[in-house]
């Protein structure tokens, strides 16, 4: 429990609005057996103006990330047609190609460009998808991950979550032991970071309002913990708690309506659940022991840790009833839960053998998966389609950002150039 009560203690600054450059980079280290063949043949363009960014290496790297597709490079495409009528199936057959993609982009009067695109089945030598999406000089990004979300979709019949964001918190040690703290937002690539706040107090715990345009976090500024909100399109700053002792584990409910957080101004470690628009606080729990990092199933049910067993593990609480029920059994250490989209499972911290891993466990039938082969895991995050998973974890002595796919079969690294990174936080689907 140590761990636990560590997190919370450790549970004035500078916004800093201005883009970055790029701190994560992506290192896949192991990826699906069997890949998808997929070649996404270079864009065209008109009227003579490249676009900054080219949408087809960004639509080959979103789809590689997953694991599930294999990109053909350009330098081995027989052809590189622009339009239906250049596509040669038998061609692509011969290259052992599954999927094509084409494309051009053509600049709009009023300005920004408009990116069409068509996606094949080269196997049934037809055409399955075709669209267009528009957007600024600066959205080319966007436009190639919306054109992801479309062919992955398409393709696997799952929601594809290329076009969210990433929450996470940087350390850097500075001469003299000095710490610089960087709560930074950036595309699940890693590109287009944006530093929201930098400080030299700890930064701790972000998290996403269901509309994806506020976030929550806490903060060491004013010498103790407490809990911010923060607006993303008008970067204002509230402090939400300011209570004596621990704020932390802030979490919106599915509604946006409440916020489930851990506080012990009446003594010890609870979890309370506050109304945002009135600021009126509720009491979930009671007990001796400590209850910490809670997070929503719904808008009546929370999940939470506590070491009322005798050691962490999660539990449910019904908010109508107060009824709360132990989910975990399998092993000695079990915290830091966070709940599927659909409330079907839970992704959690698991030790086995002493070992810090990240686990599944599958609610309906109690099945417990272990997802990752590092150690000191921690910190997970789902994606908002449920099927990445982000932690923190260590490699080679640095703080880290790690993914796995909920099959395990799929791993990559998100390693800083800054310092070490830490508290990853996945976005809701965004508008």
């Amino acid at each position: 429990m140590r761990k636990i009560v560590a997190s919370l203690l450790l549970c004035g600054g500078m916004i800093v609005s201005a883009l970055v450059q790029a701190e994560l980079t992506i290192e896949i280290t192991r990826g699906s057996d069997r890949p998808v063949s997929i070649a996404i043949v270079p864009f065209g363009w008109e009227a003579g103006i490249a676009p900054p960014d080219s949408i087809a290496t960004i639509i080959g790297s979103d789809l590689h990330r997953t694991g599930q597709f294999e990109p053909m490079s350009p330098a081995d495409m027989l052809s590189q047609p622009k339009s239906e009528s250049e596509v040669f199936y038998r061609d692509w057959r011969s290259l052992g190609v599954d999927y094509l993609v084409i494309g051009k982009t053509r600049a709009l009067p009023e300005g920004g460009y408009a990116a069409e695109y068509s996606l094949f089945d080269v196997n049934l030598q037809r055409k399955m998808l075709s669209g267009e999406e528009r957007g600024g000089r600066a959205n080319i990004r966007d436009m190639a991950h919306g054109i992801s979300n479309q062919i992955y979709e398409k393709i696997t019949n799952i929601k594809g979550a290329f076009a969210t964001k990433l929450l996470y918190v940087s350390a850097r040690r500075l001469e003299g032991g000095k710490q610089i703290f960087r709560l930074v937002m950036s595309d699940i690539d890693g590109a287009r970071e944006q530093v929201l706040l930098e400080q030299s107090e700890p930064i701790l715990a972000p998290t996403w309002a269901p509309n994806g345009r506020v976030i929550a976090y806490v903060s060491f500024e004013t010498t103790r913990p407490a809990i911010y909100l923060h607006n993303l399109d008008t970067a204002q700053r509230v402090q939400l708690t300011n209570f004596s002792g621990i704020n932390g584990g802030p979490v919106w409910s599915p509604d946006g309506k409440s916020m489930a957080m851990v506080l012990s101004k009446d003594g010890n470690p609870e979890i309370y659940v506050m109304d945002l628009a009135t600021r009126a606080l509720r009491r979930v729990t009671n007990h001796f022991a400590i209850d910490t990092e809670p997070d929503w199933i719904d808008n009546n049910s929370l999940i939470f840790t506590s070491d009322r067993g005798g050691k962490p593990q999660i539990y449910r609480v019904d908010l109508r009833s107060e009824r709360v029920q132990r989910l975990t059994f399998e092993g000695d250490y079990n915290a830091r839960g966070r709940v599927l989209e659909g409330g079907e499972g839970i992704v959690m911290v698991h030790r086995v053998n002493g070992q810090f891993h990240i686990a599944l466990q599958d609610l309906k039938r109690n099945r417990v998966s272990i997802l990752t082969e590092t150690t000191l895991d921690e910190s997970p995050s789902m994606a908002p389609n449920n099927t990445i998973l982000l932690y923190a974890t260590k490699h080679e002595g640095r703080g880290v950002l790690a993914a796995v796919s909920v099959d395990g079969s799929v791993h990559y690294r998100l390693p800083s150039d800054y310092g070490d990174v830490r508290e990853p936080s996945w976005s809701p689907f965004l508008k």
